[in-house]
């Protein structure tokens, strides 16, 4: 592993035997300190969650969904804290709709994340639950600085969002959103996690705070019952393995979207990517074609594990994905539906402690602070329901009780069986993308996590076009337009690269210490001791 930084970004790796790294530096000290009281990383890692919830709200919050990969010390565990919807989303309940709204009431399933942090803290936990809400509540009611980034993205959101119940009411000043370096206070917010923390989340399911939570959606346009709360569980998972090279790249099953990012490094395995020059043209043209075909396999066919149709087995299929490399033209960009297998808003974080324990854990409220309704409380609710599909017999097809299709994914990467890295990429459709480009950067490249994380990156954006950041070396971005790709290079403030966090073991030692590294594009910051 390469230590010193080959890309810019001013910021060198944090070299501990105890470490936690997120996009926000008030919460990464919230599980800094829940380590030094002597938890363990799933203790870190919650007492960062939490604290992000309040301190970076145009990321994630109360009212999201989570995802979580973690070592234990001997094997890997996968917990899906994801969300399902409202037993009333028939069908029946979008006639006459073409597509899903992107927010409001009709994009919200109930969300997933408290009862995720209890299921983690029950289970891998060594302190009190309640002591991980000591900081995020002491910021709800005592206040914190806006930092830059934050402040950007809460006053991009007021044009969308101030017209949705409880937005305007709970997260605006006078119809204004905080300046960089305002105290922001939420009392409210306070109140609730404080209620959260007492029951173990069992008012936020079964008691007060979720009666509030349904009974504000009665009389604003929502349809949930006090059923679908108490009906709501986490669930543990299998992580979803694939080699790459001598590593394994471990994902959450479906309805996570973990696996398109295995698709592409299989495709890209297949196709020989190695046999072009790293940070080429030929190299990323390679990356990105592969990313678009499994982006189409990933659309049409991944879902709600029930409802699947398509066996995860099939798709990750090595016949199938060489099949696949062989219909990309190496010289010219190209254009992919899905295959027949048949035939062969967010927050990410992660923590380590000195025992060996490590974690890779991700919220969200999917875009920005979600589907901009906000319940009593300060609990923002979630657009995760955006993501369901209306077409008829679709896998994805909207339906009560059902997951989504989800973006949020946590990544884990193993060598011999031992953990070696748990890393993420925030940003919507990015997250598969970028664990392509982070995992290539770490394991063919032998980049440290910093330097993964800085390096200068490629996005298909939502509309499918593809878009490069600005540190993006000219004689790449004309070498991908002379086969035939439309680049566009984005602004130096662009945020659409998302933002990653990692912690990587430094060798395979067993008592071998950690090397962990944040995003310069966003207010990130890696800490230890």
């Amino acid at each position: 592993m390469l230590i010193s930084p080959p890309f810019g970004g001013g910021r060198a790796p944090v070299l501990a035997k105890n470490t936690v790294t997120s996009s926000q530096p008030l919460a990464t000290q919230a599980g800094i300190e829940a380590l030094q009281n002597g938890g363990n990383a799933v203790d870190a890692a919650l007492a960062t969650a939490i604290t992000l919830t309040v301190v970076e709200p145009t990321m994630n919050g109360i009212g999201g969904d989570s995802f979580a990969i973690l070592w234990d010390g001997k094997k890997l565990h996968g917990l899906n804290a994801s969300g399902r919807a409202p037993a009333a989303w028939t069908p029946a309940h979008f006639a006459g709709k073409s597509a899903m709204d992107l927010i409001g009431w009709n994009t919200v399933t109930v969300p997933g994340v408290v009862a995720g942090w209890v299921e983690l803290s029950k289970k891998f936990g060594k302190l009190p639950f309640a002591q991980l809400f000591k900081r995020a509540i002491n910021y709800a009611e005592n206040g914190f600085p806006v930092s830059p980034v934050i402040a950007r993205q809460w006053r991009e959101a007021i044009p969308i969002l101030k017209d949705q119940p409880g937005f305007k009411e709970s997260f605006l000043i006078d119809g204004k959103s905080p300046q960089v370096g305002q105290i922001w206070k939420f009392p409210a917010q306070a109140k609730t996690l404080k209620e959260i923390a007492a029951t173990q989340g069992e008012s936020f399911y079964k008691g007060p705070l979720a009666q509030s939570m349904v009974d504000f959606a009665k009389t604003s346009g929502g349809c949930f019952t006090m059923q679908d709360f108490a009906d709501n569980k986490p669930e543990w998972v299998e992580p979803l393995g694939f080699d790459y090279g001598d590593y394994t790249l471990h994902e959450i099953p479906p309805n996570g979207s973990g696996i398109a990012a295995q698709i592409a490094l299989g495709i890209l395995q297949a196709a020989n990517v190695n046999q072009y020059p790293a940070n080429s043209a030929k190299h990323i043209h390679l990356q990105v074609e592969a990313m678009r075909m499994a982006f189409a396999d990933a659309y049409e066919c991944v879902s709600d594990a029930r409802s699947m149709t398509m066996p995860v087995s099939s798709l990750l299929n090595r016949e199938y994905l060489a099949s696949r490399a062989a219909l990309i033209n190496h010289h010219k960009a190209g254009s992919y539906g899905p295959g027949d297998p048949h035939s062969g808003g967010t927050v990410y974080l992660c923590a380590a402690d000195q025992s060996g324990m490590m974690i890779s854990y991700i919220q969200s409220n999917f875009k920005g602070f979600g589907s901009g309704v906000v319940a009593p409380g300060g609990i923002a609710l979630h657009n995760r329901g955006m993501s369901f599909s209306l077409k008829d017999g679709h896998p994805n097809q909207v339906a009560p009780g059902k997951r989504p299709f989800h973006t949020i994914i946590p990544a884990f990467l193993t060598k011999d069986g031992r953990p070696t890295m748990a890393f993420g990429v925030m940003g919507g459709n990015m997250q598969p993308q970028g664990h392509i480009q982070f995992a290539i950067r770490f394991i063919d490249e032998h980049l440290n996590p910093q330097a993964c994380s800085d390096a200068p990156r490629w996005r298909i954006d939502d509309l499918g076009k593809l878009t490069v950041e600005a540190e993006m070396p000219a004689d790449i971005v004309e070498g991908l337009k002379n086969m035939g790709h439309e680049v566009m290079v984005m602004p130096a403030d662009s945020l659409d690269f998302g933002s990653a966090q990692a912690i990587a073991k430094i060798s395979d030692d067993a008592d071998s210490a950690y090397i962990a590294g944040s995003d310069h594009r966003r207010d990130g910051l890696a800490a230890g001791f």
